[in-house]
C-alpha cells in the first residue's frame, strides 16, 4: 500500500550536518506515551469494582495489550524498516489513541469486551509498532554506542508510568470528587476511569505526532565523525556482518535470546503488575495495612523511576562490559534479589523498596539492552525486524507474568486480606524462571557465517542503506 508523501522514508532523510542528538527527543515523545501501559495498576481496583469481576479478568486487558505488542512488532517489523520511522510512529499514534477511545467507551457502557478490544487489541498494535520504530532508528544513528542508543529510546517506555501514574490519580480525583488518592481504600468510579482514557487519547495524540514529524533517518553511507566501523571486530560477540530477519529466526542465538527476554520480562512483570497492592500486603497487620495508599502510590513511582533509569544506565554500561556479561547480572543477581524479597523482604519497608527497585532496574535494563545484543549478533541490517520478532517473547511473558501472579493470589485469599506469605509461591516461580534465563544466556555464541548476507564491495548494491551505513 502506497504511503502519503509526507510519511514516505525519502522525505525524512537527514541533510548533511544534521545533529543526531535531535533524534532522542522524537523517540521519547513516543515511548513516554506508550509507556502508560505500565500504569494500569493505578486504576485496576476501580475496574475490578466497576465491572464486578476478578483481578485476573482485568489483568487480561494488560496481557492482551502485551500479546498484541509482540505480534504486531513481529508482523510489521520489516514494514517499519522499509518505510521508516515517521510512517511507523504516525501509525502507532493512530492505533494507540483509538485504543483509548474504544476502551473508554467500553468502561463507560459497562462492556468489558470493548475494553479488551480497545486498550488490548487496538492499543496493543500501536504499542508494538511504536515500540520498535524509534529503537531501530536510534541504532542506525548511534552505531558507535548501540547500548546508549537503545537505552535512550526505551528509557522513555519505562518512564511512561512515572508520568502517567500521578497524572492518572490527579485526573480521576477531578472527574470523581468522591475519590481521594490519599485515602486508603478510596476507589474511583468507572466513569472517572473512562474520562481518564478519553483525556489520555487527546494528550498522547499531540505528543506522538510531534515525535513522528521531527524524526529523521541517516543518509546512505553516513557514519559518526571519527568512528571506524572496523573497531567492532575487536569486540567479543560483535559482528560487522549482516543477517536477515528471515535467517535470524533460524539460528539458535535468536531462540536463546528469546528465552532470556521471556524469563527476564516474566519475572519483572511479576512485581510491576501488582506494584501498588503488593507493598501494602507485605506490611499488612491483621485487617489493616501499615503502608498508606499514598505511600503505595509513591512506591509505584519509585519503581517506575528505577525501571526508567535502569534502561539507560545498565544498557549504557553494556557498551563497556558487553551484552552477555550484563545479562548475567540481570538474571544472576536478579535471582538472588528475588529470593531475598520472598524471604526477608517483609522485615522492613526500606529493604522491600530497595530490593524491588533494583529488580525493576534489571527488568528495564533487559529491555533496553536486547536490541543492542541483537545488533551485535546479527548486524544492523533488518535489526528492527529481528527485534520485532523477538518481542513475541514479551507477548508470552505478558500472559505468563500476570497469570502466574494473579492465579496464585486468587487461591490465597481476597484482595485486601493478603499478606507477604501469600506472594511467596509466585516469587519462587520467578526465581526458577531467572535461573533458566541465566543458563540460556551462557549458551550464546557468535552466529555462524552460513547465515551472513553476501558482502558487496559496492555499497550501492547492499540490501538496504542501513547496511552500507555501518561499513
Amino acid at each position: 500500500m502506497a504511503l502519503p508523501g509526507f510519511l514516505q522514508r525519502e522525505r525524512i532523510v537527514a541533510r548533511p550536518g544534521f545533529n543526531r542528538w535531535l533524534i532522542p527527543p522524537a523517540a521519547l515523545a513516543v515511548h513516554l506515551c506508550i509507556g502508560q501501559a505500565y500504569a494500569t495498576s493505578v486504576y485496576k481496583a476501580a475496574l475490578v469494582e466497576d465491572f464486578g469481576t476478578s483481578q485476573t479478568a482485568i489483568g487480561i486487558v494488560f496481557s492482551i495489550a502485551i500479546v498484541m505488542l509482540g505480534l504486531s512488532a513481529a508482523l510489521f517489523g520489516t514494514w517499519v524498516d522499509r518505510n521508516g520511522p515517521r510512517a511507523a510512529m504516525f501509525t502507532s499514534a493512530c492505533f494507540w489513541v483509538s485504543g483509548f477511545v474504544v476502551g473508554g467507551i467500553g468502561i463507560q457502557t459497562g462492556q468489558l469486551w470493548l475494553l479488551y478490544l480497545g486498550y488490548g487489541v487496538i492499543g496493543g498494535i500501536g504499542l508494538g509498532i511504536g515500540y520498535i520504530s524509534p529503537v531501530s532508528t536510534l541504532i542506525k544513528w548511534f552505531p558507535d554506542r548501540p547500548g546508549l542508543a537503545t537505552g535512550m529510546a526505551i528509557m522513555g517506555f519505562g518512564g511512561g508510568a512515572l508520568v502517567a501514574s500521578p497524572l492518572s490519580r490527579q485526573l480521576m480525583s477531578w472527574y470523581d470528587p468522591a475519590y481521594d488518592p490519599a485515602t486508603p481504600g478510596s476507589v474511583p468510579s468507572g466513569a472517572a476511569v473512562a474520562a481518564l482514557f478519553f483525556t489520555f487519547a487527546a494528550v498522547y495524540l499531540v505528543f506522538m505526532m510531534f515525535g513522528a514529524f521531527i524524526v529523521r533517518v541517516p543518509a546512505e553511507g553516513w557514519r559518526p565523525a571519527g568512528w571506524d566501523p572496523a573497531s567492532v571486530k575487536r569486540k567479543s560477540l560483535v559482528t560487522s556482518e549482516s543477517v536477515s530477519a528471515a535467517n535470524a529466526v533460524k539460528t539458535p542465538q535468536f531462540w536463546l535470546l528469546w528465552v532470556v527476554l521471556f524469563c527476564n520480562v516474566t519475572a519483572g512483570i511479576g512485581i510491576l503488575e501488582q506494584a501498588a497492592p503488593m507493598i501494602q500486603d507485605f506490611f499488612r497487620t491483621g485487617d489493616t495495612s501499615t503502608v498508606a495508599a499514598t505511600a503505595a502510590a509513591g512506591f509505584v513511582g519509585v519503581l517506575s523511576l528505577f525501571n526508567m533509569a535502569g534502561r539507560f544506565v545498565w544498557s549504557s554500561t553494556s557498551d563497556y562490559i558487553g551484552r552477555k556479561p550484563i545479562y548475567m547480572v540481570y538474571l544472576g543477581v536478579g535471582l538472588v534479589l528475588y529470593v531475598l524479597l520472598a524471604t526477608v523482604g517483609s522485615s522492613a519497608t526500606w529493604l522491600f523498596v530497595i530490593l524491588a527497585a533494583v529488580i525493576l532496574s534489571f527488568y528495564g535494563g533487559g529491555f533496553a539492552t536486547i536490541p543492542a545484543y541483537l545488533r551485535d549478533l546479527f548486524g544492523t541490517y533488518q535489526v528492527g525486524a529481528i527485534h520485532g520478532r523477538l518481542l513475541t517473547a514479551w507477548s508470552a511473558a505478558g500472559v505468563a507474568g500476570p497469570l502466574i501472579v494473579n492465579s496464585v493470589l486468587d487461591t490465597q485469599g481476597e484482595p485486601g486480606s493478603l499478606v507477604a506469605a501469600n506472594y511467596r509461591p509466585a516469587l519462587f516461580i520467578m526465581v526458577g524462571l531467572l535461573a533458566v534465563g541465566f543458563v540460556a544466556n551462557l549458551l550464546v555464541r557468535p552466529v555462524a557465517s552460513k547465515w551472513h548476507e553476501p558482502r558487496h564491495d559496492d555499497a550501492t548494491t547492499s540490501p538496504t542503506p542501513a547496511r552500507s551505513a555501518v561499513r
